[in-house]
């Protein structure tokens, strides 16, 4: 039998040898005080929840986290969701396979995102809110890493590509948006879009798998963007030879700061100014649709109308109908 991907395996499956990118990996222990492996593999096409029961320490140091491993075992479905279940493991050398394998990619062309993206800011008429952004649009470092880096490690748009498809689509909204409200600093609005996510470049890891960085945990995205436009504001005032507006540089690294709403979600801030509202509601709602989207695509119980529950939008969806527009009321 060939290669078998995460997205054609269906439950009551007995696989005799696959590999798997091992994106997460827990050792537990079950009421009856056993050992068993609670892990998350993956590959281009998806991911699927991973258990090895009767494990040992010895089992589960062999199972390199961001790595790859050779799996035995059966599929079944556990209320609702497809599980693994792994009744033999061994390593595999990441030399011998081709990575692009086992890391997903957005359907996009990056090429023309990016495009998307910078004539969406070659709008921006703010002389110093465009100098900033020029700033780092002109750092290659940084945007060849946002053409690559995903928008998560395992929520919304998880995959090679994803930050800059989340924000080109978020980009593309704010400009539908923002001119319905004549108050609002559209300049602001577009500049914090762009930025918003920025840190993640640095926050996750992602050349073998998605995982957080040291500096990603010990700083998170947030803090590392709202430093960035601290330091970019006084390379640009460096280069121009005139003082970068203190409170655009406020605004803007307050829209990062608060663009998770709430603090309990990892703001420092929540908004409060009419930019950070729409930042943050913009995005959401990018997040939370692309979730619903791809919830639906990936459940694996083709005769169910719902999906099993999903973390992140802290519900089951529904899944009849996508796509279609049957005009009803």
């Amino acid at each position: 039998m060939g290669r078998r991907y995460v997205a054609e395996i269906g439950p009551g499956e007995i696989i005799e040898s696959q590999t798997f990118l091992v994106l997460n990996k827990d050792l537990r222990t079950t009421n009856q005080g056993s050992l068993y492996i609670h892990a998350v593999l993956g590959d281009r096409t998806g991911q699927i929840v991973a258990r090895a029961w009767s494990a040992s320490e010895a089992m589960y140091n062999i199972m390199p986290r961001g790595g790859l491993i050779n799996v035995k075992g059966r599929s079944e479905s556990y209320k609702g969701n497809l599980q693994f279940i792994i009744e033999a493991i061994r390593p595999v050398d990441g030399d011998t396979v081709d990575l692009a394998e086992f890391l997903p990619a957005t359907d996009g062309d990056v090429e023309e995102m990016w495009s998307r993206v910078t004539k969406v800011l070659a709008t921006i008429k703010d002389p110093a809110i465009r100098a900033l952004v020029d700033a780092f649009v002109a750092d290659e470092q940084k945007m060849k890493a946002f053409r690559t880096a995903p928008a998560a490690r395992d929520m919304h748009h998880a995959y090679i590509g994803g930050l800059l498809e989340h924000t080109m689509n978020v980009l593309e909204m704010a400009q539908l948006v923002a001119p319905r409200y004549r108050e609002l600093n559209a300049d602001l609005v577009l500049a914090g879009v762009f930025l918003h996510d920025l840190g993640k470049t640095a926050e996750l890891g992602y050349s073998t798998n998605f995982e957080y960085t040291d500096e990603g945990q010990l700083l998170g995205h947030i803090a590392i963007c709202a430093q960035w436009i601290g330091e970019m504001a006084d390379r640009v005032a460096q280069s121009s030879g005139k003082p970068f507006p203190t409170r655009t540089r406020w605004l803007l690294q307050h829209i990062v700061l608060s663009h998770h709403g709430k603090m309990e979600f990892g703001s420092p801030k929540t908004p409060a100014i009419p930019e950070a509202f729409a930042v943050h509601f913009l995005d959401n709602l990018d997040a939370k649709v692309v979730m619903a989207i791809r919830a639906i695509k990936e459940d694996r119980d083709a005769d169910a109308n719902w999906t099993g529950f999903h973390r992140g939008l802290e519900t089951r969806v529904y899944k009849a109908g996508i796509g279609k527009n049957e005009g009803q009321a």
